[in-house]
């Protein structure tokens, strides 16, 4: 179940919203009475409510909004207890003062904001003693582990337990939660109205992720990356599963790479079956693979992760994907050459992507250089591919035939940068970005202009996922409905399967897992 936090100024809003989610179907909402701005009149908020309620006044050290003193807030509290509110939030160190009454439930609360301490298991002890129907606990996310010790508490307990980390790196606990027992989590009404770091809106809960279908059966896969929020892989597989009726769920996980150890150690812990690799892993990865597909061994990078027992198997679905939406974008004749044998291309990056695409453009008899940001890297990259390397700054210089950025120049939210200098751009070129989020990239603007070829990196991102989806489940992924719902959401459209008829009309494609990809 979903318990939707609402917290309005006025009581008139509360009301609408609480009617709303009635409306929804959700089972259970919170009312943040430390946000009325005005005198709490509790019973206008309870009568006739149409649906159960949870009666919280959180203080601001608790990440609350009263302003009164806690004389007054406690009252507040027992009244809304005397009221018959069906459940009653209270903070660990006053719930003694607060005693059982009526039907109303107590949730016993723990929150912390700015670590999960090492002691959580004895405080959650203490918190067995406060006479609780139900446990809550909220902590700050620091690291991957930190999920697993709130997860924990929610699969040993013998009281019912909603225990979640907050923040970027413990949001996956929030939908993770109740495949380890929690009875319910937490969600906000929309984006503009967060209540917790890393609160999900109950929409996005429900309708992407599908939290209510989550159980102990279902099967985890996610995106590792450091950022993550960008990412559109959850929709591209959240979907799918949808579609295929599969018991799955995909997710994204914010892994620092300082953090990658000791999120490799406990993700089968967490359930998780299979990894979409991104920014910064995709070479450090390798690392923990016990076993690897021919393409990775060559490019020695991998966008795709398996588990297996104590295997994990890894696989690099970025150069078939590249390459297929290179050479299409180039010719859609089929020849028994590569269109890209001979052509000079000046591959821009020195990361994974920039790694697979030299990999695979050397193999069809490209003429390929590497120019990156950082030079010893670039070099290194260069000299593993057998390909030749370019100073940044005098890339310039190369005239190739194709320009391919594997960098995350361009990318949102810096949608004013480019990597390539437009005055250096010629119309003879066939210019890929490899970046899909924005599609328009300021360098494919610049190219389009000029009367460039241009292969975007939409199509290719769709293709890398729809080959990590095959391996994932081994079912085969709509690449035509999922482009248009990457395209939508890019755009900020709502998509619709029953009203949307629009198809591709010009060639692009998805990116590696590199840059927006993944």
């Amino acid at each position: 179940m979903i318990c939707v936090s609402l917290g309005r100024g006025r009581h008139r809003m509360l009301i609408a919203e609480h009617a709303e989610l009635a409306e929804q179907k959700i089972g259970l909402v919170e009312l943040r009475l430390d946000y009325i701005r005005r005198a709490i009149e509790l019973r206008r908020l309870l009568e006739n409510r149409p649906t159960p309620i949870v009666a919280t006044v959180r203080r601001p050290t608790d990440g609350g909004k009263w302003r009164g003193t806690e004389r007054d807030r406690i009252t507040i509290l027992r009244t809304a207890v005397a009221e018959g509110a069906d459940y009653v939030d209270l903070e660990s160190d006053i719930a003694k003062s607060i005693p059982r009454y009526g039907s109303t439930k107590r949730i016993v609360s723990y929150h912390n904001f700015r670590e999960t301490p090492d002691d959580l298991e004895a405080i959650y002890r203490s918190m067995e003693d406060l006479d609780p129907d139900v446990i809550k606990i909220a902590t700050m996310a620091n690291s991957p582990a930190d999920n697993l010790k709130t997860l924990r508490l929610c699969h040993d307990a013998k009281i019912p337990t909603v225990a979640f980390c907050m923040g970027e790196i413990g949001m996956v606990s929030r939908l993770l939660c109740g495949r380890f027992g929690a009875p319910f989590t937490y969600a906000t009404f929309s984006d503009e109205r967060q209540l917790a770091p890393g609160q999900l809106t109950y929409r996005t809960m429900r309708d992407l992720y599908r939290y209510e279908d989550i159980t102990v059966d279902t099967q985890v896969f996610g995106v590792i990356a450091d950022p993550v929020a960008h990412s559109l892989s959850p929709l591209i597989h959240n979907r799918a599963f949808q579609d295929a009726r599969l018991n799955a769920v995909y997710l994204p996980f914010r892994v620092p790479k300082d953090q990658l150890d000791e999120f490799m150690r406990i993700a089968p812990r967490l359930g998780v079956q299979g990894l979409s690799v991104t920014i910064p892993h995709k070479e450090e990865v390798l690392r923990y693979a016990t076993a690897l597909e021919p393409e990775v061994a060559g490019i020695r990078a991998a966008n795709t992760l398996t588990f297996h027992d104590d295997q994990i198997v890894a696989a690099n679905t970025d150069c078939s994907a590249a390459i297929g939406s290179l050479e299409r974008g180039i010719s859609e004749e089929k020849t028994p050459e590569s269109p890209l044998k001979g052509k000079k291309i000046l591959i821009l990056g020195n990361g994974g992507v920039a790694r697979a695409l030299g990999w695979g453009c050397e193999r069809k008899g490209a003429d390929v250089y590497i120019s990156g940001r950082s030079p010893a890297r670039a070099e290194q990259l260069a000299k593993d591919l057998k390909v030749k390397c370019v100073d940044w700054v005098a890339k310039h210089t190369v005239r190739p035939d194709i320009i391919i950025n594997g960098t995350p120049v361009g990318m949102h939210p810096h949608v004013d940068e480019s990597p390539f200098e437009k005055q250096y751009l010629k119309s003879h070129m066939i210019v890929f970005d490899t970046v899909y989020n924005p599609e328009q990239t300021l360098l494919v603007k610049h190219a389009r202009e000029l009367g460039c070829v241009v292969v975007t990196g939409t199509e290719m991102f769709v293709r890398q996922a729809a080959k990590q989806f095959e391996i994932f489940t081994g079912e085969r992924l709509s690449s035509s409905k999922t482009l248009r719902r990457v395209r939508h959401a890019i755009s900020a459209v709502r998509y619709d399967d029953d009203t949307d008829t629009s198809s591709p009309t010009v060639t692009e494609a998805p990116s590696p897992s590199d840059s927006p990809n993944s």
